[in-house]
């Protein structure tokens, strides 16, 4: 990606993605508490805010259509309808603003949100796949947030099975059975392709 500022040789893109439940946020909150400049790339999407989250923190919150209204005006690195009417997207000016201020993007996206990712940064991106032990302690996780009703827990399991048949198309999969061990693995693969 070029820019008129000239920091983007520096800049590098850090993408986790993970089926939902598989701790990738969790992860990625961990890794930004190192020190390691990373800044997060708040996404945007068109669902609707959960409890706890807060718009310019978590993700950006649109209306589908002023979702709509951003590709439209070509403001997304990449975009895609997770869901019907759900849309989730990378805006640009996110890119750019963490850059400007020297620092490395790091991502928290969806399996096809993050291969879109890795294909348009190529080489200053490293893709990194959250892999669960196994299916059911991603039942046992997502049912555990209480956040989900059957029918999208359903919809949250397909896509989760779909998601976890590409995981070799990741540069690097880190298995998720011990936290701990799992975002100390993804800190030291990190630091490794930043000083390369």
């Amino acid at each position: 990606m070029s820019s008129e500022n000239g920091h983007t040789e520096k800049g590098r893109c850090i993408i986790v993605s993970a089926p939902s439940g598989a701790g990738k946020t969790t992860i990625v909150r961990y890794l930004l508490d190192q020190d390691l400049g990373l800044e997060f790339s708040v996404s945007a999407t068109s669902r609707k805010a959960r409890l706890e989250e807060l718009n310019g923190k978590d993700y950006h919150f649109l209306s589908v259509e002023q979702f709509r209204m951003k590709v439209d005006s070509g403001e997304f690195i990449e975009w895609e309808e997770v869901y019907p009417e759900q849309y989730y997207g990378t805006l640009a000016s996110e890119i750019q603003r963490i850059w400007k201020e020297g620092h490395h993007v790091i991502f928290d996206v969806d399996v096809v949100g993050g291969l879109n990712l890795k294909r348009y940064f190529g080489d200053k991106a490293l893709a990194i796949f959250i892999q669960p032990p196994n299916i059911q302690s991603l039942e046992d996780r997502l049912r555990a947030r209480r956040s989900e009703s059957e029918e999208t827990m359903k919809l949250r399991l397909d896509k989760a099975a779909q998601e976890l048949s590409r995981a070799e198309e990741f540069d690097v999969i880190v298995v998720n059975d011990d936290l701990f061990k799992a975002c100390e693995e993804a800190e030291s693969i990190i630091k490794d392709f930043i000083s390369r």
